[in-house]
C-alpha cells in the first residue's frame, strides 16, 4: 500500500481535514494516515495542460479526482437505494482503467467505506466545485450519468439526485440535459439537445452552437486527468460530432 499511499496523499490536500470530502472519508482515510510516512505533498504537473483552469483553481490531480469520484459514485449508487452488478461492473472497470489496477483496489476499498457513510452532498459538491474546473465538472457529470445507465435505465431517484448534483457543482440545465443526450438512441430531437440549441435555430445558429459545443469538449482540456477521461472526452466529443452531423442532414445544410 506504500505506493497508493503516496499517490494519494501525494494529490489530497483539499480532502484532508477539516472538510467536508475528510468528513465522509473517516475511518478510511484514518488508517492511511497512520501508516503514512514521509509522504509529501505534491504539486500538480501541469506540463500537459492546454487551457487554464476557472479562475483561482489550480489544475485537478489524479488524487483529487478519483477521491471525488469515489464519494459521488458512492451517492449515486446509494440513490436507489441498493447498489447493482451493473454499477459495481461499470465503477470496477473504469477505475482500473483510470488509474492503474493499484490504485483502483485501495479506491474500492474506499468506496465500500464510503457506501456506509451519510454524505453531506451539497457540501461535497461546493468542495469539489471550489478545485475543479468546469470542464473537469463536466468529465465527472458525464461519468455519472454513465454510472446510472450501467443498468440499462435510470431510477428517478437517480436522476433526481443526477439534478441536484449537477447543479450544486455549478453545471446547468442545458449541459446536463446535453450530456443526458449523450446516452440515448440516435435521433435527430437528441441531436438538437446534445447541441444544446434550439430545433427552430437558424442555420447560422446551429454552426455557432457545434463550434461551442466542440470547443467545449474537446479532448485536449482533460489530457492531464488521463487516459480514461481524455478517452470519455473523445466519445463527447464524437457525439456532439454527430448530432451535427445528423441535424445537418436533415436539414440539407451543406
Amino acid at each position: 500500500m506504500a505506493g497508493y499511499k503516496k499517490w494519494i496523499f501525494g494529490s489530497l490536500g483539499f480532502a484532508l481535514t477539516g472538510t467536508p470530502i475528510g468528513a465522509v472519508l473517516g475511518f478510511a482515510l484514518g488508517a492511511l494516515l497512520d501508516n503514512a510516512e514521509g509522504v509529501v505533498v505534491a504539486k500538480p504537473d501541469q506540463g500537459q495542460r492546454r487551457y487554464a483552469p476557472d479562475a483561482g483553481q489550480r489544475p485537478a490531480t489524479p488524487g483529487d479526482l478519483a477521491v471525488s469520484l469515489v464519494i459521488l459514485t458512492a451517492a449515486v449508487m446509494k440513490a436507489d437505494g441498493r447498489a447493482t452488478h451493473g454499477e459495481l461492473g461499470h465503477v470496477r472497470q473504469f477505475f482500473a482503467r483510470q488509474f492503474g489496477p493499484q490504485h483502483s483496489a485501495e479506491l474500492l476499498r474506499l468506496l465500500r467505506d464510503v457506501l456506509k457513510r451519510e454524505i453531506p452532498l451539497r457540501d461535497v459538491c461546493a468542495q469539489i466545485r471550489g478545485h475543479l474546473s468546469h470542464t473537469e465538472r463536466l468529465q465527472v457529470m458525464h461519468y455519472l450519468i454513465g454510472l446510472a445507465h450501467a443498468d440499462g435505465s435510470i431510477h428517478i431517484a437517480e436522476h433526481r439526485l443526477l439534478e441536484q448534483i449537477a447543479a450544486d457543482l455549478g453545471i446547468s440545465a442545458k449541459d446536463l440535459a446535453s450530456l443526458d443526450a449523450m446516452f440515448r438512441g440516435p435521433s435527430v430531437d437528441a441531436a438538437y439537445t446534445v447541441l444544446e440549441v434550439d430545433p427552430k435555430a437558424s442555420e447560422e445558429e446551429l454552426k455557432k452552437a457545434y463550434r461551442r459545443m466542440a470547443m467545449k469538449h474537446h479532448p485536449d482540456r482533460v489530457a492531464h486527468l488521463g487516459e480514461e477521461f481524455q478517452k470519455a472526452a473523445a466519445e463527447k466529443f464524437r457525439k456532439v460530432q454527430e448530432a451535427w452531423s445528423r441535424i445537418a442532414a436533415e436539414r440539407g445544410i451543406k
